[in-house]
């Protein structure tokens, strides 16, 4: 059980006067003379996104620059990089197991921590230096933080269950999705553009890429594990607004029905309507939710703040139907996890991404795509220039600041195998 460490204000100077105290004199000393500019950080990454302002707080370690792209020829190149450090790493023994704790954090001593700190070495987030306590210290704290946004979870510096589970994923496990997504990356490093978007499904996440820079980042939710995102090389071509959503059959099949068995009123509640073959609208209680009955009918709902499409679609030609989408239900990107849609991928800040998209379209300026949304009117921008979409499933990754990513695979493509449960190396 985690032993809570004496942690009474003014918290930190009182935590690392103590360490030094002691036996760690001098790093406590060096952690104390940069004290302020690293509460400061701290302060400034409590949430799931990063800034580059936390390369200087971590000492020699850096953090992920938001700029750099997941797709480029650069990134190719430092993966190689990248599959050849790990080699090494996994020819002498990986990294150790980090015992299962109750929320790990700065300012707690627990018997898992020197094994958190040898972790961290070894995977180059913790400067070697930076001793062997089972204290939970500033620099541990720095170490969890670069290690969080190298895997794509939330930067709090805390070790919790997910945080914990990507410690645990052996480095053999690392190595072999290095070589996997490196031969992924190959074939993904042609002539993409000079300005495009790109979803990593695995990631959830979407660059949009001009002049080899990622000029915006917004965090996605991505299809189910049963109900998976494709891969798609497209180009976006239209951005609807305020728009209708019809229910796809197969959401009408496993959701809908479902639903209007549990409860008979989720349809007006959801100011969705139902139409037969001619057009004409029926009402929920002529049909009988018990049968397939359902799947005959199209269902649409209207636009407006309950729309699961919520203000703004974008469209391109896809063989599977999907499509980028705004939503009503922003919690969702707040989660580690995001995975809970039926294949198309939903767009924090869309509003920022589709200004982008637009921004080469006459008529459609930053305060009229303001104006449109909040009128609730129904209406269409075709893209001048079509702007190339790829959605990409890619696992692991180095980019040219030396920092190598990694991200669950979430639809088992990997072929990792048997190998994803060992405990070791």
């Amino acid at each position: 059980m985690t032993k809570p460490f004496d942690y009474r204000e003014p918290s930190r100077r009182a935590f690392l006067r103590t360490a030094a105290a002691t036996g760690g004199a001098v790093l406590a000393g060096q952690a104390l003379a940069q004290d302020a500019a690293l509460q400061a950080l701290i302060d400034q990454n409590q949430s799931n996104e990063f800034g580059q302002g936390f390369d200087s707080g971590s000492r020699t370690i850096q953090m992920p620059k938001a700029s750099l792209p997941t797709l480029s020829p650069a990134t190719v190149e430092h993966t190689g990089s990248a599959l050849a450090q790990f080699e090494g790493i996994v020819a002498k023994g990986g990294w150790p197991e980090v015992a299962q704790a109750d929320r790990l954090r700065l300012g707690t001593r627990h018997p898992a921590v020197p094994a958190l700190r040898q972790r961290l070495m070894v995977s180059g987030d913790l400067d070697a230096n930076a001793g062997v306590s089972d204290i939970f210290d500033s620099y541990v704290e720095a170490g969890v933080r670069r290690f969080q946004a190298r895997h794509g979870l939330s930067v709090d510096g805390v070790v919790r269950e997910q945080t914990l589970k990507a410690l645990n994923v052996p480095a053999a496990v690392r190595l072999a999705q290095l070589r996997t997504n490196l031969t992924r990356l190959r074939s993904l490093s042609g002539n993409l553009g000079s300005r495009f978007v790109v979803c990593n499904i695995p990631a959830a996440r979407i660059e949009a890429i001009e002049g080899g820079v990622a000029v915006s980042r917004h965090t996605a939710v991505a299809g189910k594990v049963d109900r998976p995102s494709p891969d798609i090389n497209s180009r976006i071509v239209e951005i609807n607004f305020n728009p209708y959503w019809t229910v796809p059959v197969s959401i009408v099949r496993r959701d809908l029905i479902p639903k209007m068995q549990a409860e008979p009123d989720y349809l007006s509640n959801n100011k969705i309507r139902i139409f037969d073959m001619r057009g004409d609208e029926l009402t929920p209680s002529r049909i009988n939710w018990y049968s397939e009955e359902a799947v005959n009918y199209r269902f649409k709902q209207d636009p407006g703040d309950l729309n699961s499409l919520g203000s703004m679609r974008i469209n391109f030609p896809s063989k599977d139907g999907v499509y980028m989408h705004d939503t009503p239900s922003k919690g969702l990107f707040g989660e580690d996890m995001r995975f809970h849609s039926s294949g198309c991928v939903r767009v924090q800040n869309v509003r920022e991404l589709v200004n982008w998209l637009l921004v080469e379209t006459p008529g459609w300026s930053r305060q009229e795509i303001d104006a449109v949304i909040k009128s609730g009117e129904r209406k269409d921008a075709k893209v001048t220039r079509p702007v190339p979409l790829y959605w990409v499933y890619v696992t692991a990754w180095a980019t040219p600041d030396g920092v190598i990513q990694f991200r669950e695979d979430i639809y088992n493509r990997d072929g990792l195998g048997p190998v994803a449960t060992t405990k070791r190396g």
